[in-house]
């Protein structure tokens, strides 16, 4: 029987296509639980062991658990290979299902006690704990790339974007699947929403010089239509709705907003467009604005635009038919749907491909 080891799969459509990108750091997100994020991880961890692709992964909170946390639903290990670099919780090592050698400490504190760098000896499961903090993860990625990863993988969700931000990441490959409901269309409408959100322009080296006080401090500012300052302060953005309610009769041409933009805040920022045509709004990236592509799309009518400080470049999107609360998909007619819906990304189905490359069809 062959070892885990001995298993060299041919490089997939995906890989590729994160390989000619040149990414640093890549984010794998996934649209809720149960979409085929850890499958996703395994993939691009087997395909950089088999490129011998130097790797460094860790995780935005928690992943290679036995079961969901939530749901308690039975989860797939995140498989490493040998020579992969692991930035981890100390207690997560004692459940390892591999052998690691201590390469580096990082000072990082965590419920589960301190992330370490460790290498891995030999191919097996593991669960990895990372930092939680954005400013800790930055901290890790660098110290995985100290110690020789050329590519470095970060385990996240939609829930905790805010860490798979372009701060952070340069790329973010995006699962979806048939847990979010519905049928198909339901799933690749919401799928297409949220592409919508992530991916806002990038604001231009002006606007961004502008703002850029604003984000260094976080907080929220204003500038009249001469670029000159009509308020700034360290205030949560979540909570400035009526700060900015304050300057509707201001000459207001440009906000910056470092933080969340939800709901309430949104539709404030509504009531400033309608006063002020033209107006711009720059939040840091896609993963701060929790609205609908519809409510994009309305405020961008009015004359309005919502840029981000750094763009998000989407490296691809995976696809998982099946979902455990029920209501799954056929696997074919998923992935032809998603790769008709989803153009200019590249569109895989893991498991699919996977299947067909085995069989040595042309998928």
């Amino acid at each position: 029987m062959r070892s885990q080891t001995d298993i060299r799969p041919a490089p997939s459509p995906l890989w590729q296509a994160i390989q000619a990108s040149d990414l640093k750091t890549l984010a794998v997100m996934g649209m809720s639980k149960n979409t085929g994020k850890t499958v996703a991880l395994n993939h691009l961890l087997a395909q950089a062991a088999a490129a011998q692709v130097a790797v460094g992964v860790s995780s935005i909170g928690r992943d290679g658990e036995d079961r969901d946390q939530v749901f308690f639903i039975p989860k797939p290990p995140v498989r490493v290979w040998p020579g992969t670099l692991v930035a981890t919780a100390r207690a997560t090592l004692q459940r390892a299902k591999v052998r690691c050698k201590l390469v580096g400490a990082t000072g990082i504190a965590s419920p589960m006690g301190e992330i370490v760098l460790v290498k891995v000896l030999d191919g097996g499961d593991m669960e990895i704990a990372g930092a939680s903090r954005g400013s800790d993860q930055r901290k890790v990625i660098q110290q995985l790339r100290q110690c020789g990863a050329a590519l470095v993988l970060l385990d996240g969700a939609l829930g905790r974007s805010q860490h798979a931000s372009p701060a952070i990441a340069d790329g973010v490959l995006l699962a979806t699947g048939a847990a979010l409901g519905g049928g198909i269309a339901d799933v690749l409408r919401k799928t297409r929403d949220r592409l919508a959100i992530l991916g806002i322009a990038q604001a231009d080296d002006a606007t961004c010089a502008l703002c850029e006080p604003v984000f260094a401090s976080g907080g929220v500012g204003l500038w009249d239509s001469h670029g000159q300052p009509l308020f700034q302060a360290r205030i949560a953005t979540l909570n400035a709705g009526a700060t900015l309610l304050d300057f509707l009769e201001a000459d207001v041409a440009t906000v910056a907003l470092s933080g969340a933009v939800g709901y309430t805040l949104w539709r404030v920022l509504t009531q400033l467009a309608a006063r002020h045509p033209g107006l711009t709004v720059v939040v840091a990236d896609g993963t701060r604005l929790f609205v609908e592509r519809s409510d994009l799309a309305l405020f961008q009518q009015r004359g309005a635009r919502v840029l981000a400080r750094r763009g998000i470049h989407i490296s691809g999107i995976t696809v998982n038919p099946f979902s455990p609360m029920g209501g799954s998909f056929a696997p074919e007619e998923f992935l032809a749907a998603a790769r008709q819906a989803l153009g200019g990304c590249t569109v895989s189905d893991i498991m699919l491909d996977e299947k067909h490359q085995e069989r040595g069809d042309n998928p």
